[in-house]
C-alpha cells in the first residue's frame, strides 16, 4: 500500500502586534505506514547515509530502550499519529546493493497485532509530517518524552 500524501500548513508568528512576522510553510505529509513488504534503503542525506523507505527517512525513538518495544503506540497522546509505525504484513526487504543489512532487519508484534519493522533491534518509524525525501528536518528532535534519531546501515542513532 503506497502512502497518501496530504499538504499540510504550519503557521510561525514571531512578535507581537503590528509589527510581528508571519510565516507559513506548505510541507507534505505522510498518511498511514503499512507496506505489504517495505523495502529499507540507504541514502544520503545532510547527515549521512541513512535508513529509508520510499525516499523518506525512517526513525528509531530513544524512549523505546534497548529491546524491541515500541512505547509509542501504548502512549495516551498523539505520538502514534505523528510518529506512525513502520508496519509490514510480509517481511521487510533490505534493498539489494551495499548498506542495509538483511541480517539486522525484523519485526516485532504491536497490541493491535500487526508487525511492526525493526532494525537492529529498535522498532522503526515515520514522521507524519515529512518535509520530503532526504529531508532530515526531524532527526535528533525531542517529543513525547524522547529522542526521534535516523538510522545507520549499523543501526547506531543519528542525532
Amino acid at each position: 500500500m503506497r502512502p497518501l500524501k496530504r499538504l499540510v500548513a504550519l503557521v510561525l508568528t514571531v512578535g507581537a502586534g503590528a509589527g510581528a512576522i508571519t510565516a507559513v510553510a506548505v510541507a507534505p505529509a505522510i498518511a498511514g505506514s503499512t507496506s505489504s513488504t517495505p523495502t529499507i534503503k540507504l541514502i544520503s542525506t545532510n547527515k549521512g547515509k541513512l535508513l529509508s523507505v520510499g525516499g523518506f527517512v525512517i526513525y528509531r525513538f530513544s524512549h523505546d530502550g534497548t529491546g524491541s518495544k515500541n512505547t509509542c503506540v501504548t502512549m495516551k497522546n498523539s505520538c502514534r499519529k505523528t510518529w506512525p509505525a513502520l508496519t509490514t504484513t510480509g517481511s521487510p526487504i533490505a534493498n539489494t546493493g551495499p548498506g542495509v543489512k538483511k541480517s539486522l532487519l525484523g519485526t516485532t508484534k504491536l497490541p493491535s497485532g500487526k508487525k511492526q519493522v525493526t532494525y537492529a533491534g529498535h522498532p522503526l518509524y515515520n514522521y507524519a509530517f515529512n518535509y520530503g525525501k532526504g529531508s532530515t528536518l526531524y532527526v535528533g528532535v525531542h517529543m513525547f518524552g524522547g529522542q526521534w534519531d535516523g538510522v545507520t546501515a549499523s543501526g547506531k542513532a543519528v542525532k
